[in-house]
């Protein structure tokens, strides 16, 4: 593709195998809008709207929401990074894919032979379809257990490489959102503020596994060392007290 070769949402669709609806969808909500319109309203797409919306299928691919992936790339997320993940995200998929073609190779060897299959060797062929640093490991061991610890990294693990945009870019862009909706002085029960301590509750819950001994542990790390917790080595505790004070009024529906 030439840098003057621009597409029409018709043949993008096609080629993305996506649905001219979805990038109508995406269009709307401001996670890939075309950057060309023909003297006709139609939409045109550059190249880097298709390096965008290959930065949007590949977070996707690792179990992004949208929102999330707006966020990320809003951001400033780092490209490389994505192309790493997504690639890692392959690669573990086609080692998956491997080890279910070779138990299936067994079983129809198996089947060919006249012997009936193991029960195991079914059971594993139908089991084939189917993150914290240094600093903040510290930080939350003052408020959580050896058992909770590994359960939250368990959970971490489980998330993948989207762990670690949801924990390195969205979590602390919330916050940051939270705090400027502070400082400015906006009730802690608008609906603004409602909505980012909701999104902060859920990210919370796949990180704690709903445990909440783990959610109230992370917490008390956050009050009690946010350069840690945050990665920014600026956070001082006494500013995010007042943050988790207001965020805390947020849940309860204080300051009407």
């Amino acid at each position: 593709m030439t840098a003057s070769t621009t597409w029409k949402v018709g043949p993008l669709a096609e080629a993305s195998g996506l649905t001219v609806r979805t990038l109508h969808h995406w269009d709307t909500i401001g996670l890939l809008s075309p950057s060309r319109r023909t003297a006709g309203g139609h939409r045109e797409y550059t190249e880097d709207d298709i390096v965008r919306l290959y930065q949007v299928l590949a977070l996707r691919g690792l179990g992004l929401g949208l929102e999330s992936i707006a966020l990320c790339l809003d951001s400033g997320v780092d490209p490389v990074r994505v192309l790493r993940d997504h690639r890692a995200s392959v690669e573990e998929a086609l080692t998956a894919l491997e080890a279910l073609r070779q138990r299936l190779v067994h079983i129809e060897d198996e089947v060919a032979d006249g012997r009936a299959p193991t029960t195991e060797a079914v059971l594993a062929a139908l089991r084939a379809t189917g993150a914290a640093g240094p600093a903040a490991e510290r930080a939350l061991r003052q408020h959580l257990d050896d058992d909770r610890i590994r359960a939250l990294g368990a959970h971490a693990a489980a998330l993948g490489p989207a762990a670690h945009y949801l924990l390195e870019v969205e979590w602390p862009a919330l916050y940051r959102r939270a705090e400027a909706l502070r400082v400015s002085g906006t009730p802690p029960t608008t609906a603004a503020v409602r909505k980012l301590v909701a999104r902060m509750d859920e990210l919370s819950a796949l990180f704690s596994g709903g445990d909440a001994t783990i959610s109230a542990g992370v917490r008390a790390a956050w009050r009690a060392d946010p350069a840690a917790l945050s990665g920014e080595a600026t956070a001082r505790p006494g500013r995010w007290d007042d943050l988790a004070d207001y965020l805390d009024a947020a849940r309860k529906g204080e300051g009407a």
